[in-house]
């Protein structure tokens, strides 16, 4: 997959520099979000340096969220757009077969029972397992998403958002028949609020200096773009 990743990659873009980062893959993708970040920072740190005219980060699915980590927490940082594959951005919560796969004696509305955990918080999507019924919960427990979110106290916060907003163009792009994001708003900023209905990006509540949303607070400086496709599915466990 990665193969034909890159050669397409080099057929659309001739003369465009490409790297595919082969790192974190099957197992190894339930390692801890914070790991994840740390290992595919020590990766493309070097190539930025390289670039003298920037980079563009593609990032897919849970890879979205780690590359919001690097954005996050790499203060020099030189990537000019950020583009998030279905990526779960505002949490993940459902009965989808790849939890099924993962967790098989649970459901979504019991596995905060894990996730919420210190063991839990060693596994990658419990990190951004977002249970609306269990907001408190979430919060307290998540060591990833909420802090990357400015919901759980962060002295990093200001800091953080400053290096995210070094991006000059944001690109969500996800789809309802994506089959693994749940709700796949969540790849747009949209979620479940407590009645389980999708809240978009656009009417979440946020305050002016909450990273999470991003409706208030990026706008002023970055372009965001949103596209929705239809009749793409996401396969798993990806090869």
């Amino acid at each position: 997959m990665l193969h034909k990743t890159l050669q397409f990659y080099k057929n659309s873009h001739p003369g465009t520099n490409v790297t595919v980062l082969d790192m974190f893959d099957r197992s190894a993708s339930l390692q801890p979000l914070w790991k994840q970040v740390e290992g595919f920072t020590e990766a493309i740190y070097p190539i930025m340096q390289n670039a003298a005219d920037g980079v563009h980060l593609i990032c897919y699915s849970q890879g979205g969220l780690v590359c919001r980590g690097i954005l996050s927490t790499l203060p020099d940082h030189n990537v000019h757009s950020f583009i998030s594959l279905s990526s779960p951005q505002a949490g993940q919560y459902g009965d989808t077969e790849y939890l099924k796969y993962l967790f098989p004696q649970f459901v979504k509305s019991n596995l905060y029972h894990v996730c919420y955990t210190a063991v839990g918080q060693k596994i990658s999507i419990c990190n951004y397992w977002n249970d609306p019924h269990h907001r408190d919960m979430y919060i307290n427990s998540s060591d990833y998403l909420a802090l990357l979110d400015n919901e759980k106290a962060n002295p990093n916060s200001t800091a953080w958002k400053q290096n995210f907003l070094r991006i000059k163009k944001l690109v969500l792009i996800g789809g309802a028949d994506d089959g693994v994001i749940t709700p796949w708003q969540s790849s747009q900023f949209g979620f479940y609020d407590e009645n389980e209905t999708v809240v978009e990006m656009k009417n979440q509540k946020v305050s002016i200096i909450s990273f999470s949303r991003l409706c208030v607070c990026l706008c002023v400086y970055v372009y965001i773009y949103i596209y929705i496709y239809s009749g793409v599915k996401k396969c798993w466990p990806s090869s």
